[in-house]
């Protein structure tokens, strides 16, 4: 089975919640442990709606969860996935009444490049989807689907007006448990955490809002909303508490992370426009040279270029598949890490000064970065 948030139902039924089961972890420092393909608010009670006795109003305390869950859980779908990698669920929001539906890319990974993706509306119908386009570097997609009847978008909040401290409910399908709800606040904002990426890489995705509200493998492209049911992020991660193997496990210990709703509104408006988005790229592929390798050939900290893309940055700029970056844009000794920061801080036609290593010789370079050319 596929390293994905669950096991999907099959074709004709929903599989029960019983045959459901978690997702697989990748370990991430950064987050202790990050979940894959998870990310997204609820706890695990079938069908449920948790918080029928929470009370209170946008003010203060926290969100009358009752009311919130009749306003918005409409406006959430369970997605599922399935091809030749196997099968997995997450879940979704509804982008516009002609059927738009806003996930994480890391939960259609195993219907790519040419599975089968479905939906689940609330009251169960099921429905063929298609997709509209995906961005691994914000771990976004849009999927289509194609109804008579329109479906109810979710409204969206605006990030400026989201603060520390202020009560929010998280809705998904954790564990493959459509419609489930959980309440918490928002715990910080402007968090930078890196992330697998559904097809390999990895990507640092900055300004997510993080959160306490109870999200789970199942649960990644589900909602984060406010008291009025406004989308504040599009949940996608969690930490988890790595064993004295370094692994992580487990479900929510209270750290979750939801891309923030004006990077959403942003990103879906190209995906449904383009089918992609251009964001600037070095267009290479880079490895970290280890200390100790380092060391060992007498040579400085860096990163090794090991493939560039054609016509991209790197290639534009001279660097090739051999050279050692030692400084990168004032980053001395870079890790992979540090080539993807500079990457998705930067904007289109920004100049980055690199020194290199090849053949043993000290050279430089100037990268102006643009978006890797079309394939």
């Amino acid at each position: 089975m596929k390293d994905s948030d669950a096991v999907t139902p099959s074709e004709d039924e929903p599989a029960p919640a019983s045959t459901r089961s978690p997702a697989a972890w990748w370990r991430r420092p950064a987050l202790l442990a990050a979940a894959a393909a998870v990310g997204v608010a609820v706890i695990g009670v079938v069908g449920g709606l948790v918080g029928a006795g929470i009370s209170s109003s946008a003010g203060g305390g926290r969100c009358n969860a009752v009311q919130v869950a009749s306003g918005t859980l409409p406006s959430i779908v369970t997605v599922y996935a399935s091809g030749a990698q196997g099968s997995g669920n997450g879940s979704g929001a509804v982008l516009d009444a002609h059927g738009l539906i806003v996930t994480n890319d890391h939960v259609l990974t195993p219907a790519l490049p040419q599975g089968k993706i479905q939906i689940m509306l609330t009251d169960g119908e099921l429905l063929d989807a298609e997709l509209v386009g995906r961005d691994p570097q914000t771990d976004l997609a849009v999927l289509r689907v194609h109804r008579d009847a329109s479906l109810p978008p979710i409204a969206f909040s605006r990030s400026e007006d989201v603060a520390i401290g202020q009560p929010v409910v998280a809705l998904g399908a954790p564990l493959g448990l459509s419609n489930t709800v959980t309440a918490g606040i928002i715990s910080a904002l402007g968090r930078s955490v890196t992330l697998p990426t559904g097809d390999g890489g990895a990507t640092i995705i900055t300004g997510m809002v993080q959160t306490d509200a109870s999200i789970n493998p199942g649960n990644s492209g589900g909602a984060l909303v406010d008291c009025r049911g406004r989308l504040v992020g599009i949940n996608t991660a969690i930490s988890t508490v790595p064993d004295s193997q370094g692994s992580g496990g487990g479900g929510s210990v209270g750290i979750g992370f939801a891309v923030p709703a004006d990077t959403v509104r942003t990103i879906t408006g190209e995906l449904v426009a383009n089918g992609r988005v251009d964001h600037p790229s070095f267009g290479m592929t880079t490895t970290t040279l280890s200390a100790t390798a380092a060391r060992q050939l007498g040579v400085p900290s860096g990163v090794v270029v090991t493939g560039t893309v054609p016509g991209g940055s790197a290639a534009l700029a001279g660097l090739q598949a051999g050279d050692l970056i030692t400084k990168l844009g004032g980053h001395s000794a870079p890790t992979d890490t540090t080539v993807i920061q500079v990457a998705v801080t930067a904007s289109g036609g920004d100049q980055v000064d690199v020194e290199f290593i090849r053949d043993r010789q000290s050279k430089t370079t100037t990268v102006t970065l643009r978006p890797n050319p079309a394939p």
